[in-house]
This record gives structure tokens, C-alpha cells and sequence, in this order.
């Protein structure tokens, strides 16, 4: 096998790993869907820690007080995904910069905390909890999906040729247009509120965001990747770079339109 096969079965392997953790969790819920989560977290906070210039000490003192929201989240367990955890998610912001007088490592605890947070209290919501959940997450998976193909077909101007060159305005529009087609989908097979397909574009925008922002702190780290844990993946961070941003409008918006 050829080089670049290897690295495509690797890549594709790694894939479907993921793809049936996050679908067993996600069907599981409760403690194991947080207990996924929450060790997402904590590895990407460690990543966080790095694109920010930190060494050894302060990667694990972050990782060591994003753990005490993360673990204050757990329902049935502890106080689950509320305004404790939030209240914590604060405090582990200041307490990093006081610490570590470092404001984008600080930073970090919102970057990691505040996605898991809407994640569990997605997942937790009564009902509709595992459904909602997907749409949240299922998304991003596929406006990414849409804008790699329809930037590959389609090519054109570079979106942000400074930041990712890769990324085209066809593949933008491509991938708002893929996640709004599945989410409309998702609504008429589930008898799920119509306005979460009609917010699904904004929510794709904000996922192709996330992922420029992310190529963004790589460029001034002066890395290809957020780390190395997932063989032709990259890290943590690569991967949910578009959820991070996502995922604390989407459960705003479930908290706003579902009764």
C-alpha cells in the first residue's frame, strides 16, 4: 500500500472510531456522555494550553482547574450542567490568570468549559434530550462534510488564503447549505422544532468560524496541528474546533425555543 493510502485507511480508521464513541455516548447519556465529554475536555485543554506558549507546569495546572467544572457537571452525580458549573467555569478563569498571569491560557477555560457545558445540559434536556443533542452536534459534521466537497468540486476565490488557504467561498456556502439541509431533514423525520433548522445556518457560520479561528492560533503557534493524539487527525482541538463554537448558541437557542 502506497504512502498515501496508509495515511487515507489511518484517517479513515481514527474516523469511525470516533464517529461510534460519539454515537455511543451520545445514545447512553448521563454519566457516560459526560464522562466522554468531560475527558474531552481535559485533553483539550491541554492543547489550548500549548497554542498558548505553556509549558509543562501551566498544561497541567490548566488542565487541573478546568477539571473541577467539568466535574461539577456531572448529573446525578454532582450538581450537573447549571450555574455551579458556570459559577466554576469563571472561577477557573481567574484563577488561571491570577495564577499564571497568561490571559490567553485563562482563556481556555471558556473555550473548553462553556462547549462541554452546553453539551451535557443539551443532552440532559427532558424528552428530546438525545435528538437535540445530535442536531447539535451532527451539524457540524455536516456542514464540514459539505464544504470539503463542495470546495473540491466547485474551487473559486480562498476564503481567508492569510489564515487556512485551503478554505474557498464555495465551500463556506457549501457547508451552510449542507448543514441546513440536514437540519431540516432532522426536523421533519423528528417532529423537532422548526426553528432550530431555520437558526442551523447561523450555527454553520459559526462552526466554519470556530475552524478559522482555531487555523488562526495554529499559524501563530506555528503548528499544523493541535496535537498528535489522533493518527491523520491531528488533535482534540482539530476536530471539535467547530463545535466549540457551536455548541453553546445551539443549547442557548434550545433553552429559548423548546418548552
Amino acid at each position: 500500500m502506497s504512502r498515501t493510502g496508509s495515511e487515507l485507511a489511518t484517517r479513515l480508521g481514527v474516523a469511525f472510531v470516533l464517529i461510534g464513541l460519539a454515537f455511543a455516548a451520545l445514545y447512553a447519556g448521563g454519566l457516560g456522555f459526560w464522562l466522554v465529554v468531560s475527558v474531552a475536555g481535559v485533553l483539550m485543554m491541554g492543547e489550548w494550553a500549548l497554542l498558548a506558549g505553556a509549558n509543562f507546569r501551566g498544561k497541567r495546572l490548566a488542565q487541573y482547574a478546568v477539571s473541577v467544572p467539568l466535574a461539577a457537571m456531572a448529573p446525578d452525580l454532582a450538581a450537573g450542567p447549571g450555574f455551579l458549573a458556570l459559577g466554576l467555569i469563571i472561577g477557573a478563569f481567574f484563577f488561571l490568570m491570577i495564577v499564571t498571569k497568561r490571559a490567553q491560557l485563562a482563556f481556555g477555560a471558556f473555550y473548553v468549559g462553556l462547549p462541554i457545558l452546553a453539551l451535557v445540559l443539551l443532552r440532559e434536556q427532558p424528552g428530546h434530550g438525545l435528538l437535540l443533542t445530535f442536531w447539535a452536534m451532527a451539524l457540524v459534521w455536516a456542514c464540514d462534510s459539505a464544504a470539503y466537497f463542495a470546495g473540491r468540486a466547485i474551487g473559486g476565490p480562498r476564503l481567508a488564503p492569510a489564515i487556512s488557504p485551503n478554505k474557498t467561498w464555495a465551500g463556506f456556502l457549501g457547508g451552510i447549505a449542507g448543514a441546513t439541509l440536514f437540519a431540516f431533514v432532522l426536523v421533519w423525520l423528528c417532529d423537532l422544532p422548526a426553528a432550530l433548522a431555520w437558526a442551523t445556518p447561523l450555527l454553520a457560520v459559526l462552526a466554519q468560524l470556530g475552524d478559522l479561528f482555531e487555523s488562526h492560533l495554529k499559524r501563530v503557534a506555528g503548528v499544523k496541528d493541535s496535537g498528535n493524539l489522533l493518527p491523520g487527525h491531528g488533535g482534540m482541538l482539530d476536530r471539535l474546533d467547530g463545535l466549540v463554537a457551536t455548541a453553546p448558541v445551539a443549547a442557548l437557542l434550545v433553552l429559548w425555543l423548546v418548552r
